[in-house]
């Protein structure tokens, strides 16, 4: 919790005071009561005192004047709100590594699932594309709000050739710099680049990354696989042999750093769905300090209203 004019805080120091003086006031008062009648006859001369209840609707009061300050001081909680006309550009790699079956049941339809989870969980106001790469890049789908045409077109890939990194990213942001709100200004956006392996063909990744910085466009990485991922290569003489595919995050958490985002691993399924998950929490949504001054408000009234009922009942007085 924050609070917009903290300064108000300050008064809270009142309390004590006023607590120490209620106690000097209850100390003069038993000592005004000793002084008129003598300790043995006091029973008889002095009404029954009221004991805990005295205090009750003076705690009260006390309460509800420390939640007005609270309220004066204007608090603020952090809300997660979704992010209007947001542009958010899934870069999928489906290099022919993606076909290994470490992931099961690839990586590339572990990949798939991932981010049609990704798709529920991002707000509907959101635009979402798709830039699928190996030895090339190619923009698939312009960011939109229309999913089905998303994950008809993720459905669609099938895992060939090498990885051109560098190229998927400058596709990507391209498409980014395009995307404007109602009044021209280019809408905030982010890059999810999900790979397997280092770029072998292209413009280094990092150039691109430093590109992505210059524009605020934050690139959140997403590195698949284990190191005993393998694939079956075909050799021109027709036999099979099997080659090792292991992913390297060392590039991914490069771009992540240079660009502003942050790199994740997943090395199953469900790992994979969880970090999706978790960046659909984290770019769809943006934090916001929403004022709560009148619930304060409301929960002081309710309190001073209590102490006056309560001293009402017991002692016919407010106070």
């Amino acid at each position: 919790m924050s609070f917009g004019q903290p300064l108000f805080l300050l008064a809270l120091a009142l309390l004590p005071l006023a607590v120490l003086a209620y106690l000097r006031h209850e100390r003069d008062r038993r000592a005004a009561a000793a002084a008129f009648a003598a300790p043995a006859l006091q029973a008889s001369v002095v009404p029954r005192a009221p004991g805990w209840r005295r205090h009750v609707p003076l705690v009260a009061y006390a309460l509800a004047l420390a939640v007005l300050i609270l309220a004066l001081a204007k608090p603020q909680r952090t809300v997660a709100v979704p992010v209007e006309r947001a542009s958010i550009m899934l870069t999928t790699d489906f290099s022919g590594s993606m076909q290994a079956t470490d992931v099961p049941p690839t990586r590339l339809a572990a990949a798939r699932g991932a981010a049609n989870r990704f798709l529920e969980e991002v707000p509907a106001a959101v635009r979402v594309g798709l830039v699928a790469f190996n030895q090339s890049a190619r923009l698939i789908e312009s960011p939109t709000t229309d999913r089905a045409s998303v994950r008809d077109a993720i459905a669609a890939l099938r895992p060939s050739g090498g990885t051109a990194t560098g190229e998927a990213l400058a596709v990507s942001i391209g498409a980014l710099a395009q995307q404007t709100d109602d009044g021209g200004v280019r809408a905030p956006s982010a890059i999810i680049l999900l790979s397997d392996g280092a770029s072998v063909r292209g413009r280094p990744p990092q150039q691109l990354a430093q590109r992505a910085k210059d524009l605020k466009i934050p690139i959140y990485t997403v590195t698949l696989g284990t190191p005993t991922g393998t694939i079956q290569v075909r050799r021109p003489n027709g036999t099979v042999a099997t080659r090792p595919v292991p992913p390297d995050p060392t590039e991914s958490r490069a771009v992540a750093e240079i660009s502003g985002g942050r790199a994740y691993t997943a090395d199953t399924a469900s790992n994979l769905s969880d970090v999706y998950q978790a960046l659909g929490s984290r770019i769809g949504y943006r934090d916001e300090p929403r004022e709560i001054t009148a619930a304060f408000s409301g929960g002081a009234l309710v309190l001073l209203a209590g102490g006056a009922l309560l001293s009402l009942l017991w002692f016919r007085r407010l106070v």
